[in-house]
């Protein structure tokens, strides 16, 4: 007999569903899957500078300084690149490269 509810696959990707309550603000991260959604290639940008940076010796990698380089290459019609969404990026790029864990400083998440 089927049920409403069904166990995901552990490898399957989260769904992007809003978190909120009707009449409460999104949450970063709402925002931030909204956004990547809305421009994957944001991401894959990211991960071409880190790899890059990398490549050319360096052990340390600021999210930060790549969304400044980032800003300069995208098209000027882009908006929403938001400095809030750096730790986000990191976390996903090291998630998807874990051998890039030791270029990037993680902090603990204080919201969701």
């Amino acid at each position: 007999m089927p049920t409403s509810r069904t166990i995901a696959a552990p490898y399957a990707l989260p769904v992007a569903r809003p978190s909120y309550r009707a009449g409460s603000r999104p949450t970063l991260t709402d925002r931030f899957l909204a956004f990547d959604a809305e421009h994957p290639y944001v991401y894959r940008a990211l991960e071409r500078l880190t790899a890059d940076r990398l490549a050319a010796g360096a052990t340390r990698v600021g999210l930060k300084a790549l969304f400044e380089d980032l800003r300069w290459q995208l098209p000027a019609g882009v908006r929403g690149l938001n400095n809030s969404f750096t730790a986000l990026y990191a976390r996903r790029l090291i998630e998807d490269h874990p051998q890039w864990a030791s270029a990037f400083e993680l902090r603990r998440r204080r919201t969701p």
